[in-house]
């Protein structure tokens, strides 16, 4: 006979960033960090925070898998975040039952994390605005969940179609959220002030009248484009 499986399994120690290095990462544009990893690390669009005051951080990933309709991992995750960690929990988009609300985010708060990113749906959305935590989702929903199980806090999980391990460097604001796997931390951040200065120069181009792209210029002038205008 199968041993019965425990209802709830916790990795409570993980390699994790330097908070020096995670530090760097805030206040960065989403949009930057994704063209530092080859236009990739973004989760899925349906992602949008509850409260687009309240949706800019960066922090080390302490993840979490719910079972859908069940926030029992989620709960488990508050025995592990450490200050300026983020809880990402994958429930399989599940957008019949909401698995977090206002008092687990403001539990969250109290326990230091810097945000909540849930692959599925919340409620109490006032009180998650009054927590002042963003939190990240695919939608919202008065429905109840459980707590039952079974799930796992601190293992690899897939959230919004992109992998996500703990203690990969989780960054969040109005644009999306983007995930940085930790053995890319240092390369990224390598990359960034190429990023930056090139998204600086174009910026300024706009502000000077730019009103026509590079990149088709040169196709007309190598005969790639074929104009089909009616006489």
């Amino acid at each position: 006979m199968l041993e019965e499986p425990p209802i709830l399994q916790i990795r409570r120690r993980f390699p994790r960033p330097a908070r020096e290095l995670v530090a760097h990462f805030e206040g960065v544009p989403t949009g930057f960090l994704v063209d530092c990893m080859d236009g990739r690390g973004a989760l899925d669009a349906a992602f949008k925070p509850v409260d687009p005051g309240c949706a800019v951080f960066a922090g080390i990933a302490v993840t979490c898998l719910c079972g859908p309709g069940d926030n029992l991992a989620i709960l488990g995750a508050l025995e592990v975040i450490q200050p300026g960690d983020v809880i990402v929990a994958a429930a399989d988009g599940f957008s019949g039952l909401a698995v977090t609300g206002d008092r687990v985010a403001g539990m969250a708060r109290n326990q230091g994390a810097v945000a909540l990113v849930i692959d599925g749906t919340v409620r109490d959305t006032p009180g998650i605005r009054a927590a002042g935590l963003p939190v990240f989702c695919r939608g919202v929903t008065p429905n109840s969940c459980a707590a039952s199980g079974p799930g796992t806090v601190g293992e690899p999980v897939v959230v919004g179609g992109v992998a996500v391990a703990p203690g990969d460097v989780v960054v969040g604001d109005l644009d999306g959220v983007v995930i940085v796997p930790r053995a890319k931390i240092e390369a990224v951040l390598r990359k960034l002030n190429q990023v930056r200065e090139a998204e600086a120069a174009m910026d300024a181009k706009v502000a000077a009248g730019l009103g026509r792209s590079s990149r088709i210029a040169e196709l007309i002038e190598a005969g790639k484009v074929r104009f089909i205008d009616e006489e």
